[in-house]
């Protein structure tokens, strides 16, 4: 867990890898609650018989289901003291490789922007590296836009 105390320290900090967070493991059960909180239950993610014999071999999780685990990597990698911090929204998002049912992910978090906005805040723009364990190729590459007021 990286501490950042100050806006300041956060401005120094741009153009790094600011922190890599804790591993996550990908369970069915996750999936299937994911699959059933945006109604997205393709066969792929919830159907294990059928996946084992899918392209991928297995159940995967939904590329939405691994982009959403993004605020709870930053939460296991980074704190800062703030009164109020915000999502802003995504420059760019991509599913790079697939997550199958049992892996385990973690994000490399680099601040690539860090723009001072009204009311005394700055918006960061990070670029998340998603990786899963074993593998080479990330799962997910995302630039995140957010806002944190001091």
């Amino acid at each position: 867990m990286r501490t950042i105390a100050t806006l300041e320290e956060l401005r120094s900090l741009v153009g790094q890898e600011v922190a890599v967070s804790d591993w996550i493991e990908i369970t069915q059960e996750r999936v299937n609650r994911f699959a059933d909180a945006t109604g997205d239950h393709q066969w792929i993610h919830v159907d294990v018989e059928r996946a084992k014999a899918g392209p991928f071999g297995a159940p995967i999780a939904h590329g939405f289901l691994t982009l959403s685990l993004i605020p709870t990597f930053f939460d296991s990698a980074i704190h800062m003291p703030s009164r109020l911090s915000i999502n802003y929204g995504l420059n760019k998002v991509r599913f790079t490789s697939p997550v199958p049912v049992g892996s385990r992910l973690r994000a490399r978090l680099a601040l690539q922007a860090c723009d001072p906005v009204p009311d005394d805040g700055v918006q960061l723009t990070w670029l998340a590296r998603v990786e899963r364990e074993g593998s080479d190729k990330p799962a997910c590459i995302a630039e995140t836009v957010s806002r944190r007021y001091a």
